[in-house]
Order: structure tokens, then C-alpha cells, then sequence
């Protein structure tokens, strides 16, 4: 499913912008199995949601320009009989992403 591949993809983003290593646009995309315009739409959104993401042409690395942190996670779990009253219309599971940014000063 696209969805948790998106994911992974966006997690281990992050990793690697905290950690400094990421490399080149061209390297960092490989490595995301995305294109390189993709890459930069991304970044783009991210930019957009907040993350202080800069590129250091002399390290050849992204970074964030304070401690930033980006986590994404989703939970599944099945619903039992009582729970699914509660719900209107769907399947019998309920699916929740959780979208966390953690400022750190």
C-alpha cells in the first residue's frame, strides 16, 4: 500500500536530515526509490508544514536549521461490536495517522 510506503519514506527522511547524512538531491532520491523532482516537492511540503530544512552545498547534506523531529504513525486495530456502534459506516477496523512535530529549544 502507498500509504505505509509513504511513510517509511517520510520517517526515515527525517532520520537522515537529523543524522546529516542524506547526501545529494540525486543520492537522497535514489535512496527514497523517488525522483528527484519528487524529492524536491516533498521538501517543498515539508518547508510548508514548518520543518527548518536547509542544504549544505560544502557538506552535501540536508539539515534542519534547529533540532526538529518528524514522526509519523499509524494504528490499526480491530473493533469489536461495541465500539463499532459508535462508528458510522466503514469496515470493521478503524485506521488513525497520527502526525507529530516535536520542537525542541
Amino acid at each position: 500500500m502507498k500509504l505505509f510506503q509513504y511513510i517509511d519514506r517520510i520517517n526515515l527522511l527525517d532520520k537522515l536530515i537529523r543524522q546529516r547524512r542524506t547526501g545529494t538531491p540525486i543520492e537522497l532520491s535514489k535512496r527514497l526509490g523517488i525522483s528527484v523532482s519528487r524529492l524536491y516537492a516533498m521538501m517543498d511540503e515539508l518547508r510548508g508544514r514548518g520543518a527548518p530544512i536547509e542544504y549544505s552545498r560544502q557538506d552535501y547534506t540536508y539539515y534542519y536549521t534547529y533540532e526538529f523531529m518528524i514522526s509519523i504513525s499509524l494504528k490499526m486495530e480491530a473493533l469489536g461490536d461495541d465500539k463499532l456502534r459508535y462508528i458510522s459506516g466503514g469496515e470493521k477496523f478503524f485506521s488513525t495517522i497520527l502526525f507529530t512535530t516535536v520542537f525542541v529549544e
